[in-house]
């Protein structure tokens, strides 16, 4: 097969396989066309006003200060003399738009939004200001459009500042959350003038939603503990009680509205967001006002957690929810529909109503529920042969009707407790190779499969019956003929690899391990550090061996230290540029790394300083990024990283590109001890050049291809993990821009991560049978991860899942690419003035 084609079929192959999660594990479980339930007793109140402090941790509100004043004295009259208090667990991803669709929509972070979703989710989705009579939104233009555009009608209505005024670099970040407060109370005075808009405000089933977003911002520039964020938290709780004040007098205090104040994820002391440590994921709920409880008195309470003693509420009721339930709080309060998609259980002890209302209430709420799961039901049962469809045994449709007649019998009885217990207990190659093809085809067109699920399962038959063809242990011509032959051919196939194949599972297993358990890569350097003993060449060249020894060693260092820096350290980003100076061999590189070295400590001096990112600090940060075509790969990979980095991360490239100098020259002597000198001017490059034209493959030609592999995984993940790369800090990028841009920040954020790797392709020459092999090794890795990838439990083990996953075989889609373009490179003929250059004399 030509060398080309191979790369090219072999590079859409993994590429198919590659997406294949997303269609297998990730599709969307939201469902369309249920029917809405509602309590048909009247509402508690009229209106709803929602404040939503974004990346608002539940200690930052409630603990008091050092010299014990408290922080958010009005909301902290509230917890004590007005309302209902509690925890509000969110889930991971902690991120705003998962955080807010679960506030508002009752559904934590749709799967198919791995691939799809950022600002907005996937698919289209039902949510409390849908339902509602009219919506207004203040606040950030990166979450209320969201809401607006999947609402039925024009009843949404928002007001955005633009998104230059999200800078991570401007000296007071609580200015967006003034301009919301400032723009509620022009609303209101305006509105006072204003007929029309007066008989909407004063209509029923009316939401009013306050997104904050300077907390958020705050604590990514100065971190949860500075006094920017703190002040922040006291300048939100003035505002709240203004907006209180306002809406209470405009409505002539008539006792129909309820107020709610949470936040939709908090955030680690370092100022991060995205995995699941408890400061990321235990927020506030504060509710009061129409229809809620007020406090309640105790003398003791129970929390795994020992939050209480320090936040001094120990004798008020603290009442935790999921941040699910919100949303059917919300509309258990103000009288619309649940959100059709949500999965939160109503927190009854919030309400304060009649024992009647509370079980209308669980009922309409475990009736949504189970619309859902008949909606879900009927759907697979449409699209699966009768004989593969199982129902849910314990949601049969007679038990479905028993559980409705029962619950609605309890209520007309009046065992109002019993019917609530009841509601709540609801879950929700030739002609066999064509006939195998054809009957997939058939399989799945009667299973009305996506056209997806076509590629995936027929993409198989192909490549194996390719795999028979190029074999040459049985004639060809039999696999028409007989099927016995056919099983004898693929036994052969099998027994030709089973040695190699062992070796390499084992090797990919134990780089599998290592993706779990980041010490596996320490142990794993340290070994390393012994082969030029264990393979003799300690005798043959006793200085490169021992350098190997050292930096292996110096490198395994990394792993055992805390994931990614918690805190920035300047002095080590320049210790890393005055390292690279100091082994650079051209004057260019060695300036260009002092001059980007400059720009790390400039930037972080002046934003420290609240004076902005410098312009020219911004240029040079862009222009050594783009700057891809230099003599000394290495040094230019280092100017790129020394703007993207500011914690000891930064040390990590220049020991781990020392250690691949020192590999190639070992391998160099490796190559000499074997007997075999191979003199690159001898070879000509337009040729397929392959190592068995000059020698069988041998054992040390795995070991080789594994070491490649090792150092990748360990590029990967010497400094970090996936909850690492997850948790989302700006401050990385700081030498790029600071204005929020989710989209640029995760680009550059990913090209730190991904661009170690880059550093082995400047040391590895692939020739291609060591190439099968690296790619046989990384397919055995990903085949690993294929059956790991998780559609249940926390979302942090989904995500880790998913991303095990990814990394492998975008890995693999990355070295096919990297074998397309060299062999491209190495195998044409340049003529300068009619003559063809040389590399060699």
């Amino acid at each position: 097969m030509n060398l080309t084609v191979f790369f090219v079929v072999g590079l859409l192959v993994h590429i198919v396989f590659f997406m294949s999660i997303f269609d297998i594990y990730f599709t969307s479980p939201l469902v369309h066309g249920m029917t809405p339930q509602r309590v048909p007793l009247a509402p508690p109140a009229k209106r709803l006003v929602l404040f939503v402090a974004d990346g608002l941790r539940a200690d930052s509100l409630l603990q008091p200060n050092a010299n014990g004043t408290r922080r958010a004295p009005y909301i902290r009259n509230i917890i004590e003399e007005m309302g209902s208090w509690g925890v509000s667990h969110t889930r991971v991803p902690t991120e705003s738009r998962p955080g807010h669709v679960a506030l508002i929509a009752g559904f934590y972070e749709d799967v198919s939004a791995v691939a799809r979703g950022w600002k907005e989710n996937p698919v289209e989705f039902d949510s409390v200001f849908n339902e509602s009579r009219n919506t207004w939104c203040w606040g950030s233009p990166d979450i209320l459009p969201m809401f607006a555009k999947g609402a039925s009608g024009d009843h949404v209505y928002t007001h955005m500042y633009s998104a230059a005024m999200e800078d991570f670099a401007a000296k007071d970040a609580s200015k967006l959350d003034t301009w919301v407060f400032d723009e509620v109370k022009a609303f209101f005075s305006s509105a006072k003038g204003n007929e029309s808009m007066l008989a909407k405000l004063r209509q029923e089933q009316n939401v009013f939603f306050l997104h904050l977003l300077g907390i958020d911002t705050n604590g990514h520039a100065h971190r949860p503990m500075s006094s920017e964020y703190l002040k922040n938290v006291e300048i939100v709780d003035t505002g709240v009680e203004e907006v209180v004040s306002i809406v209470e007098d405009f409505f002539d205090n008539d006792g129909k509205t309820a107020y709610i104040f949470t936040s939709d994820h908090g955030m680690t002391n370092w100022g991060t967001h995205g995995a699941g440590h408890p400061s990321e994921t235990l927020t506030p709920l504060v509710a009061w006002g129409a229809g809620v409880q007020g406090p309640q008195r105790v003398a003791t309470q129970h929390f795994d957690d020992r939050y209480l003693p320090e936040w001094r509420l120990e004798n008020v009721k603290r009442l935790d929810v999921s941040q699910a339930d919100i949303a059917p709080l919300m509309s258990s309060l103000i009288g619309v529909p649940i959100p059709l998609n949500s999965v939160g259980i109503l927190p009854l002890e919030y309400l304060n109503n009649s024992k009647v209302f509370k079980a209308e209430s669980m009922y309409a709420n475990s009736l949504q529920i189970m619309e859902q799961f008949k909606v879900k039901m009927a759907q697979k049962k449409d699209t699966t042969l009768s004989v593969l469809f199982t129902p849910y045994q314990l949601l049969t449709e007679s038990k479905q009707l028993d559980f409705i007649q029962k619950a609605r019998s309890l209520i007309q009885q009046g065992e109002y407790d019993e019917a609530v217990r009841t509601t709540a207990s609801v879950v929700a190659p030739g002609r066999i190779f064509f006939s195998v093809a054809l009957g997939i085809t058939l399989f799945l067109l009667v299973q009305a499969s996506p056209w997806t699920y076509y590629i995936y399962c027929l993409l198989p038959v192909p490549i194996w019956y390719s795999v028979l063809l190029v074999s040459t242990t049985i004639p060809v011509l039999y696999i028409d003929s007989d099927f016995l032959y056919l099983l004898i051919r693929l036994a052969s196939v099998s027994a030709d690899t089973a040695q190699l194949g062992s070796i390499d599972f084992a090797c990919s297993s134990l780089q599998v391990v290592s993706f779990f358990y980041r010490a596996t890569l320490t142990v794993g350097l340290a070994v390393l550090s012994g082969w030029p003993l264990f393979s003799h060449l300690y005798t043959k060249t006793k200085a490169w061996s021992l350098a190997w020894t050292l930096v292996c060693l110096l490198l395994a260092a990394f792993p055992m230290m805390p994931v990614v820096g918690r805190e920035p350290s300047v002095t080590l980003v320049m210790c890393a540029g005055a390292l690279t100076v100091l082994t650079s061999a051209c004057f260019l590189s060695m300036v260009h790394v002092a001059l980007c070295a400059y720009v790390v400590s400039s930037t972080h001096s002046s934003l420290s300083q609240k004076q902005g990112l410098p312009l020219f600090n911004q240029l040079v940060s862009w222009m050594t990024l783009g700057e891809i075509s230099r003599s000394d790969t290495c040094c230019t990979s280092m100017c790129e990283k020394l703007n993207i980095m500011c914690t000891f991360v930064a040390l990590f490239p220049p020991v781990l590109s020392l250690l691949m100098f020192v590999w190639i020259n070992l391998e160099q002597e490796a190559t000499h001890t074997q007997g075999l000198c191979l003199q690159l001017s001898s070879f000509d490059f337009s040729d397929s050049i392959d190592i068995t034209k000059i020698r069988q493959l041998k054992l040390d030609d795995i070991r080789r291809s594994y070491f490649f592999i090792f150092f990748i995984v360990t590029a990967f993940f010497g400094t970090g993990n996936i909850a690492s790369i997850n948790s989302f800090d700006p401050a990385s990028v700081y030498c790029f821009l600071t204005v929020f841009n989710p989209f640029v920040m995760g680009a550059l954020l990913m090209w730190k991560v991904i661009h170690f790797a880059n550093y082995l392709n400047v040391f590895f020459i692939f020739l291609f049978s060591l190439f099968l092999i690296v790619l046989v090794i990384s397919d055995l890795m990903a085949l690993h991860f294929f059956f790991l990838v998780k559609d249940y439990g926390s979302w942090l083990d989904i995500g880790t899942s998913i991303s095990h996953y990814v990394i492998v075989m975008s890995m693999t889609i990355f070295l096919m690419l990297l074998s397309i373009v060299s062999h491209i490179l190495t195998s044409r003929r340049i003529h300068v003035c009619r003559k063809m250059k040389m590399h060699f004399p």
